[in-house]
């Protein structure tokens, strides 16, 4: 490898890696905020968190692998371009080809490594993730009592405390309803102070209250009339209650498959089946349909045997509306409850083959879309970098400013073109391949343009260039105006002198 080869290397690993990291915490604080209310408030340890957190940042990295790579490719040519390397480089005579080439095959085996984190570890994060999250939804809040507010975070028990002392956790004036039993009854339990709190293993709670008394209403099937009331002093109460929903459960991960949570072969395995179902459930709604509700004696739609074929040439329509005009009128109300059966029997089973038609078409409309999402994500990072690259040659300027600008605006075209494209994909208005290739498409023309425009050292971001262009464009047509505007008013002079 040449010096200048590695040197070019090495101004691009550290802005990669800086910005790779940047846009990571960018996406993360992104996914904290969407999940904060369900992550406050349940106790979770710091292990859960964090194993959350890692399934999370393996799941952005194909959206920020992309992003990283243009923003890091226009940081160092701009930078080569600022401090004059890279004019000193082309002096040389390499071209501007030849001295990204480092860059090229250092891209090219991020490209393919991203496949294989795409296919094999989102896959796997994603259903990890996917099951942490469910398991936090289904746990209850810990036990956490406010001044003067009821807490009715357990079932069928609601508690008040006046306060609770910050050091010892002291509860004072303590009101307990307590409507547990299975018969009906219901306890009221007042007390001065007292503890409450979860067991270590959270299956318990524990409660131990000072100083209090109990009211217990004894219902029964006619306690609308018949209701008794026991009353029950204490100096020292202690109880034990089997809780539920406290402690972190952990659900299979497996259990949350669906078409982000599988790679490329399995992905293709539910296409290939997916499309056998679709195609059944069409034929098996469709085909009775047609040959035995709606057109069981025409042969104009459907090919009758030639037991129900009939000559029909010397039918006529009014032959057919003349007999319905003639029949009785019991007999025209069994016909018309006959063909109102048939019409209810014909949409039902229609609307119920539909609907699993429906759910199987959503199932393949996704799963091909993840499918070339997965192989159109190693395109989009050297795509990003063909624009990133050329695109920092021409601008030269180096840093977090203007790069950070140009690298958000081709961003988020590309993110509004990609979903858009998924959209109308997963809806089935578009082809799979059409969606999520629509953006890839859009921008590698440009990639070519920005490439042939900077390997030619063209200005075309330089203001300086713009400004002279238009100053020479306003010499060279500024006399002929000058000229015409001349040349108009002697003929607007001559014209009022002849009116007069």
């Amino acid at each position: 490898m040449k010096t200048i080869h590695k040197f070019v290397l090495k101004a691009y690993l550290g802005p990669m890696i800086l910005t790779f990291f940047i846009v990571m915490f960018v996406l993360l604080m992104n996914f904290m905020w969407r999940y904060i209310d369900e992550l406050v408030g349940k106790g979770l340890s710091a292990g859960i968190i964090l194993e959350l957190i890692s399934y999370a940042l393996a799941n952005m990295i194909p959206m920020g692998l992309p992003l990283a790579m243009l923003l890091a490719a226009i940081m160092t040519m701009g930078n080569l371009g600022e401090n004059y390397e890279l004019l000193a480089m082309k002096s040389a005579g390499m071209s501007l080809v030849e001295i990204t080439k480092p860059l090229v095959i250092l891209v090219s085996f991020i490209a393919v490594g991203s496949f294989f984190i795409g296919n094999n570890l989102v896959p796997y994060a994603n259903k990890k993730m996917y099951s942490i999250i469910f398991d936090i939804r289904q746990q209850k809040q810990s036990l956490e009592f406010q001044d003067g507010l009821f807490f009715n975070g357990i079932d069928n028990m609601s508690i008040r405390v006046a306060h609770q002392e910050p050091d010892t956790h002291l509860l004072r004036e303590v009101l307990i309803y307590d409507n547990r039993s299975v018969d009906g009854n219901m306890n009221t339990i007042v007390a001065d102070s007292g503890y409450i709190r979860l067991s270590d293993d959270k299956r318990f709670l524990l409660v131990t209250l000072f100083n209090g008394e109990t009211y217990q209403q004894t219902r029964n099937n006619q306690w609308f009339n018949k209701s008794a009331l026991s009353h029950h002093i204490f100096d020292r109460q202690d109880m034990k209650i089997a809780m539920e929903g406290f402690a972190m459960g952990r659900s299979d991960a497996n259990m949350f498959s669906n078409s982000q949570t599988k790679n490329v072969n399995e992905l293709q395995r539910d296409i290939d089946s997916l499309e056998r179902t679709v195609n059944t459930s069409t034929t098996r709604s469709y085909e009775p349909l047609l040959k035995e509700q709606l057109f069981v004696r025409d042969n104009q739609v459907l090919p009758l045997p030639d037991s129900l074929r009939i000559d029909k040439r010397g039918f006529r329509d009014i032959v057919i509306a003349d007999s319905l005009t003639v029949l009785p009128l019991r007999d025209k109300e069994r016909i018309w409850n006959q063909a109102r059966s048939l019409a209810k029997n014909s949409r039902n089973m229609f609307s119920f083959d539909e609907s699993a038609s429906k759910e199987a078409l959503n199932q393949l409309y996704r799963s091909k879309v993840e499918w070339h999402k997965k192989i159109s994500l190693p395109v989009s990072i050297i795509i990003f970098f063909l624009i990133g690259a050329p695109l920092g040659a021409i601008i030269r300027k180096g840093g977090l400013g203007l790069p950070v600008v140009v690298s958000v605006i081709f961003f988020v075209i590309y993110y509004m073109i990609s979903l858009t494209g998924e959209k109308f994909a997963k809806e089935g208005t578009w082809d799979a391949v059409y969606g999520m290739w629509l953006s890839t498409l859009i921008l590698t023309p440009i990639a070519v343009y920005l490439t042939y425009k900077a390997t030619n050292d063209s200005a075309l971001l330089d203001t300086d260039w713009y400004v002279g262009r238009i100053k020479a464009i306003r010499e060279k047509f500024l006399p002929g105006f000058g000229k015409l505007k001349h040349a108009i008013k002697p003929k607007r002079h001559g014209k009022r002198h002849d009116t007069e």
